[in-house]
């Protein structure tokens, strides 16, 4: 339970940090406003189209009767869009910090200073970390929509479940930058502390359902994401140390 705290502590005083400094702030919603364009541009495809995927994916269920037929194939519509919204969510955070990665880079270092001589990180680099937590998170999300399928236990299961996935994979794209500007590898980054992860992502997901709020907190998430790996994750062997006070 401490970790969940200490996550969402570490999100408000990264939206803190953020409001006392509103340039910081103000520059880092554009790459936000122009992902969640294009994210909700997707959205409203898969919502146009899902009833008809799920029809054409489901041949078995013609056979049925027909208030079976339909309830099945809105239950399992209404799983396509909870799935995309999932990925969405994820996706859009790795598309936020693409776009406006020399942006992010830079409020990285100025929250959480890393060493000199630390490895440079370029769109191609934010890019292939979107993509291999997007695959990631769609392999979830596959478990998450069968387990949707189970009556009553599972449809009350899988939203929560979800939820606390999405958060989780926030956390590792948030992260990322900062790892990725002290040298950390993927397997180092946030090793047994999932509950801290979801602590610091699962606000934000809740924010996805709020229009635009999450674009608002996107500037100080990020901040956030940078307090959280300097002050609370045990760092590696292989952490390139930063020179003393830097993170005073």
């Amino acid at each position: 339970m401490s970790d969940l705290l200490t996550g969402v502590s570490a999100l408000w005083r990264g939206q803190a940090w953020v409001a006392r400094r509103p340039r910081w702030w103000f520059f880092g919603l554009l790459p936000a406003l122009i992902a969640m364009v294009l994210i909700g541009v997707a959205l409203s495809v898969l919502a146009w189209w899902a009833g008809d995927i799920v029809n054409w994916a489901t041949p078995f269920a013609a056979h049925w009767s027909s208030g079976e037929r339909v309830l099945f194939r809105d239950v399992a519509t209404a799983l396509l869009i909870g799935v995309g919204v999932l990925i969405a969510i994820v996706a859009f955070t790795g598309l936020t910090l693409a776009i406006g990665q020399p942006f992010y880079e830079r409020l990285v270092r100025a929250v959480a200073p890393p060493p000199a001589g630390g490895p440079e990180i370029g769109i191609g680099d934010a890019l292939a970390a979107a993509v291999r937590i997007g695959l990631r998170t769609a392999l979830c999300s596959v478990g998450l929509f069968a387990i949707g399928c189970v009556p009553v236990l599972g449809q009350l299961l899988a939203p929560a479940l979800g939820f606390c996935v999405a958060g989780y994979f926030l956390t590792v794209e948030l992260t990322g930058i900062v790892f990725d500007l002290h040298g950390v590898p993927p397997r180092d980054r946030l090793r047994g502390r999932r509950l801290l992860a979801i602590g610091f992502g699962l606000p934000l997901v809740l924010a996805f359902l709020v229009p635009f709020a999450t674009v608002l907190l996107m500037p100080g998430a990020v901040a956030g994401a940078a307090l959280l790996v300097s002050e609370q994750l045990p760092r590696p062997q292989n952490w390139l140390q930063p020179p003393v006070g830097s993170f005073g």
